[in-house]
C-alpha cells in the first residue's frame, strides 16, 4: 500500500460520511496514472498553485482600483483568505480539506483586471456575455499549459464554476467555498474601506457589532462558528440571527461601499478602457500572443480577445493601453 492509498484509507476512517472521498473522485477529462504520494485533490491543488493564472492574481484588483498603499487586498490575497476560511470550516466539519482548498484557490482564476468593473465591461462587449466563474473553469480546462489545461478532477471543476451564482456545487466542499468567499470579501472589504477613509467602524449598523463583532477577526470567527455549530447532515446553515445580520451587512456594503462615488470614481474609466482594447485586438488579432492567435483559428476572434483581456493584470492592461493609444514623445531628426 503506497502513501496515497494510506491517505485514502485514513479519509474513510476520519472524515464525515458527507465528505467527498479522494478515492471516489469522478476522474479527469483525460485519464492519468495516479500519484503514489498525493491524492487526486492534492494534485489539483498543486496544479492550481503552480499555474500562471494563479501568479497573476497578485496584480489584479479586488475592490479598490490602484490604491496607494501596500495593505489593500488584491485578488490573490482574497483567494488566500477564502482558502483559509473554507479550510477551517471544512476541517471542523470533518470534510475533505484538500478538495476544499483546491476549489478555493482556483475559484477566481478567470477574473478580469480591474475587479468587477472589468467583468461588467467585458460582459457588455463579448457576444454571449462574460462571467468570471465560467472563465475560471475555461482557464483550468483550456487556457493553462499552452492550451492543454490542468486536467483537474470533476469535483474541483464543479466547485470552481459553482462558487458564486446559479446552481450549487455537487459537493458540500464546493458549497463551503461559496459561503467562505462571501464571508471573506464582505469582511476584508470593510477593512479596506476603513483604511481608505470610505467607512469607519462606528458607521457600521449597530447590530453588526452586537451580533457579529466589532473587528474583522471577531466577525469572521462568529460567522464560521455559527456555520460549524448549525450545519448537520450535509446541510450548511447558520444561526438565524447571525444569518440575518450577515445578509443585512451584505446589503449595507453594496449601498455604502460598493456604490460609493469616492471609492469608485476611477471605475468610470474602465468601460471605455476595455472597449478600446477589445476593439483594437478584434481588428488586429495578429498582435496578440501566439496562444491567443491559435484560439482565433479554433474558436473565433471574439473568444480569443476575451481570453486575452480577461487574463491581463491591471498593470499589464494599463501598459498595453498606453502603448496603443497614448502618443509617445520622440526626437525630431534633422532632415
Amino acid at each position: 500500500m503506497n502513501i496515497r492509498e494510506q491517505t485514502e484509507k485514513l479519509e474513510k476512517l476520519v472524515l464525515s460520511e458527507y465528505a467527498c472521498f479522494s478515492a471516489e473522485a469522478k476522474g479527469r477529462g483525460i485519464p492519468e496514472e495516479k500519484c503514489t504520494v498525493r491524492t487526486e485533490f492534492q494534485r489539483d491543488r498543486d496544479r492550481i498553485i503552480h499555474c500562471k493564472s494563479f501568479r497573476r492574481l497578485k496584480h489584479k484588483t479586488q475592490v479598490f482600483l490602484s490604491p496607494e498603499g501596500d495593505h489593500y487586498r488584491t485578488r490573490l490575497t482574497h483567494t488566500l483568505e477564502v482558502s483559509q476560511i473554507a479550510r477551517t470550516i471544512s476541517k471542523a466539519l470533518r470534510l475533505n480539506e484538500d478538495l476544499t482548498e483546491a476549489i478555493a484557490l482556483g475559484h477566481d482564476l478567470g477574473h478580469t483586471p480591474f475587479g468587477h468593473a472589468g467583468e461588467r465591461a467585458l460582459n457588455c462587449l463579448v457576444p454571449g456575455g462574460f462571467r468570471h466563474y465560467e472563465q475560471s473553469l475555461r482557464v483550468v480546462d483550456k487556457l493553462e499549459k499552452d492550451g492543454r489545461g490542468l486536467n483537474l478532477t470533476y469535483e474541483t471543476r464543479n466547485g470552481i464554476v459553482c462558487h458564486t451564482k446559479g446552481k450549487q456545487a455537487d459537493t458540500i466542499e464546493g458549497r463551503i467555498v461559496r459561503i467562505a468567499d462571501r464571508i471573506a470579501y464582505i469582511n476584508h472589504d470593510i477593512d479596506d474601506a476603513v483604511r481608505a477613509g470610505v467607512l469607519s467602524q462606528d458607521e457600521l449598523p449597530k447590530e453588526v457589532g452586537e451580533v457579529l463583532g466589532r473587528s474583522t477577526s471577531e466577525r469572521i470567527n462568529t460567522l464560521v462558528l455559527s456555520l460549524v455549530e448549525n450545519s448537520q447532515c450535509g446541510e450548511l446553515s447558520m444561526d438565524e440571527d447571525v444569518q440575518g445580520v450577515f445578509d443585512r451587512l451584505h446589503k449595507y456594503m453594496f449601498a455604502v461601499v460598493y456604490s460609493n462615488e469616492y471609492a469608485k470614481h476611477e471605475e468610470r474609466k474602465i468601460p471605455m478602457f476595455m472597449e478600446f482594447l477589445y476593439g483594437h485586438f478584434i481588428k488586429h488579432p495578429e498582435e496578440m500572443p501566439v496562444e491567443n492567435r491559435h484560439t482565433v483559428q479554433a474558436e473565433g476572434v471574439e473568444i480569443a480577445v476575451c481570453d486575452y483581456l480577461a487574463g491581463m493584470t491591471d498593470r499589464y492592461a494599463t501598459d498595453k493601453f498606453k502603448e496603443l493609444f497614448i502618443p509617445k514623445s520622440f526626437i525630431m531628426r534633422n532632415i
